[in-house]
């Protein structure tokens, strides 16, 4: 018999197994385990996924709605099964749930130039296939609000200037933080003038630059099997320039390998042997590299409190971040001279 309950450490999914969730599926389960915030569900037609999907019914349709039309040309996508009345979802209780096809692979490996090659070729193909993709619901388009949306970034860095200051006690991440928050601020203003000065809003009109995108191209969610890139999880997709999804994937490969410069050749040299790009294009990728990410982040997760970590881990990713500022800075010099100035 099928024990559903959950243990203690799993319980902070908040997942409400009910056998009804499966009926509803027409599955017969044999096996369930955790698997980062979803379950390895093991049915009577294979591998599955389940997932408790934080968002809107909206929102959803969307996701679903961008994965078909993706499928039309490129098929290594996620797979959403339906429960007996035609849905992709189940609500029980208040949360949404989705079953998926599992992908039998293996996760790509950023350190691995073979995996980043596959996945970079993908990804190219990935945004030829979400070419002309259409929604009406204006959360989900990100097409135009990226200047904007760093300017708002700026005012709240000086908002939590402002914060850190009043403190008459400062801790260890205040020290750091207000050492390293002025010269990070003049970095997302030079991130804005290169924006501000590129073709960003006239790219944001051809239906060629912007397309449905990922969003959230971890390692994990790049599945590679038989040298082919399946994409998963797209929780995060919008309408956005594929040039924008394009920063975010370099960005977590090079972070993590003191930004080495030729992981950016492979990625680029790989996606362009699929999908084009042109100088206008490369300068706003530029432009989005250029801002200072990652100290945004901590600093906005410690100040407005997101993160619910400990004093020491915040100040270790600070430090490590403030370390890695120099390598950082001569990547950009090396992605102008080595990418930009190609164009």
């Amino acid at each position: 018999m099928l024990d559903l309950s959950l243990n203690k450490e799993n319980d902070i999914l908040n997942y409400n197994l009910d056998v009804k969730l499966f009926e509803e599926f027409d599955l017969e389960i044999f096996d369930i385990m955790p698997l980062r915030k979803a379950f390895l569900i093991s049915t009577n037609k294979g591998d599955k996924i389940l997932k408790k999907i934080n968002c809107t019914i909206d929102e959803f349709n969307f996701i679903v709605s961008g994965v078909e039309y993706i499928k039309k040309n490129f098929t290594r996508v996620l797979n959403f099964m339906k429960t007996k009345d035609g849905k992709n979802y189940y609500i029980n209780k208040g949360n949404l749930y989705c079953i998926m096809d599992m992908i039998d692979g293996k996760e790509c490996e950023f350190s691995n130039p073979v995996d980043l090659s596959i996945a970079a070729y993908g990804l190219g193909e990935l945004h030829k296939a979400a070419e002309g993709f259409k929604s009406n619901l204006q959360i989900k388009n990100n097409c135009g609000t990226l200047i904007e949306s760093l300017i708002r970034k700026k005012d709240e860095m000086n908002f939590f200037k402002k914060i850190s200051n009043l403190y008459e006690e400062k801790n260890e991440f205040d020290d750091i933080f207000i050492k390293n928050v002025d010269y990070n601020i003049e970095k997302i203003n030079e991130s804005v003038d290169i924006l501000k000065k590129s073709q960003y809003l006239k790219l944001c009109s051809e239906e060629d630059k912007a397309v449905l995108c990922h969003h959230d191209l971890a390692h994990h969610n790049i599945i590679i099997k038989e040298n082919k890139a399946y994409f998963i999880d797209f929780d995060y997709s919008m309408i956005d320039l594929k040039v924008h999804d394009l920063c975010n994937f370099i960005s977590k490969v090079v972070k993590n390998f003191d930004y080495d410069i030729n992981n950016a050749l492979v990625i680029m040299d790989n996606y362009c042997k699929v999908n084009s790009l042109n100088k206008s294009e490369v300068e706003v990728l530029y432009g989005i590299l250029s801002f200072p990410e990652d100290f945004y982040e901590i600093s906005r997760d410690y100040y407005s409190r997101r993160k619910d970590w400990q004093q020491e881990v915040f100040v270790s990713r600070m430090s490590k971040k403030v370390l890695s500022e120099e390598s950082r800075i001569e990547f950009l010099n090396e992605f102008k001279k080595e990418i930009l100035d190609r164009y």
